[in-house]
């Protein structure tokens, strides 16, 4: 069936029903959307310091509650305290995408075991960030080698692959003093430079797909062909606006080309109810609707932002003018890691950067 991708389809229901109910409990960093539930905020100002000046801190205290929701075909969503992984499971073993944090690898595991007892074959990563890397070491080190064999399994130290583009690797290495990966397990071991990643799994292709200069300049996604689902990453955050990462190559155009690519890649079955399924970096499940709102939404900002920028308007300027005013109720954030304003000045150096 052929769709209109710019007329307002009708919201799934019971998948995302499901989804939504699943990802309200207290695992996610506090924000807009959460406001009445899990434990107290930290203090005004307190986490955005702590992160700035840490990272490694900033993630202490997220060991937490994992929970499963089976989307589609051979594939799962775990929701956790660094956001959601999703997992791919059949006969040949389990591939995982995003460990999120170290301290919470221990829970990741222990719901993947509930799900099932196959062994963990390869491990993905989708960015460097540590809600994506984190449980490297030990997920990895719960796992076996694609080769087989328990021989092969004691002479490998970590036994699972783990893939992720060459960026994510580089700069896992090469980051500064306090935030450079010093467990050698915790690496990925197999990278890519170009283009896509191609695994044969589970009797599914599984394409990891280079997303350059999006949120980061080593974002992948991971598009599930037989299962009809794709892992997104920190490309696509259904709880606050998109975290560009300047620093990190990061860009607001790379940021669209990545929503717009999910958006070909995406097929909805009649009225929206069902096709291809979206699993964001964090938040609830999503299909080609959400992402299509989200895609006009940033598209909107990003062209208010570069007309102000043509108008000779400063940073300061362009935030007093509030170019995102109609969305922060829904997107929004004054306090925590990603802010609003944080959201405006990411736009505006990745529009004027010669």
């Amino acid at each position: 069936m052929m769709t209109n991708r710019f007329t307002k389809a009708l919201p799934i229901v019971a998948m995302l029903a499901a989804s939504a109910l699943l990802v309200m409990r207290p695992v996610e960093p506090a924000g807009a959307q959460q406001k009445g539930g899990g434990k107290a905020p930290a203090a005004k100002g307190a986490e955005p310091a702590a992160a700035k000046a840490a990272p490694k801190a900033a993630a202490k205290g997220k060991a937490g509650e994992v929970h499963s929701l089976k989307v589609q075909g051979n594939i799962y969503m775990l929701v956790g305290p660094g956001g959601n992984t999703a997992i791919q499971v059949g006969d040949s073993g389990v591939l995982v995408v995003d460990t999120q944090y170290e301290e919470s690898a221990a829970a990741l595991i222990a719901e993947i075991r509930k799900i099932t007892d196959k062994p963990i074959r390869y491990l993905v990563n989708t960015s460097v960030d540590l809600d994506r890397v984190g449980g490297n070491a030990p997920v990895g080190r719960a796992g076996v080698p694609i080769i087989g064999g328990n021989l092969g399994a004691v002479a490998f130290q970590n036994p699972a692959t783990i893939i992720a583009h060459e960026n994510v690797l580089a700069r896992m290495v090469n980051a500064p003093e306090g935030q450079k990966v010093d467990n050698p397990d915790a690496l990925p071991t197999t990278t890519f430079f170009e283009g896509q990643k191609e695994v044969f799994f589970n009797e599914e292709p599984v394409l990891i797909m280079h997303q350059p200069k999006a949120h980061s300049d080593g974002d992948s996604i991971v598009f599930f062909r037989r299962s009809d689902v794709i892992m997104a990453g920190n490309t696509f955050d259904m709880t606050s606006y998109p975290r560009i990462d300047v620093e990190k190559g990061g860009s607001i155009q790379g940021e669209l080309k990545t929503l717009n690519l999910l958006l070909d890649l995406c097929i909805p079955k009649h009225e929206q109810e069902g096709g291809t399924y979206v699993i964001p970096g964090h938040g609830r499940l999503t299909d080609e609707h959400d992402v299509l709102e989200y895609r006009d939404m940033v598209t909107i900002i990003r062209d208010r932002i570069q007309n102000m920028i043509g108008k000779n308007m400063t940073l300061a300027q362009i935030k007093a003018a509030k170019p995102t005013y109609e969305y922060d109720p829904r997107w929004g954030k004054t306090t925590g890691g990603w802010t609003t304003d944080m959201f405006i000045e990411a736009v505006y150096k990745s529009l004027t950067v010669k």
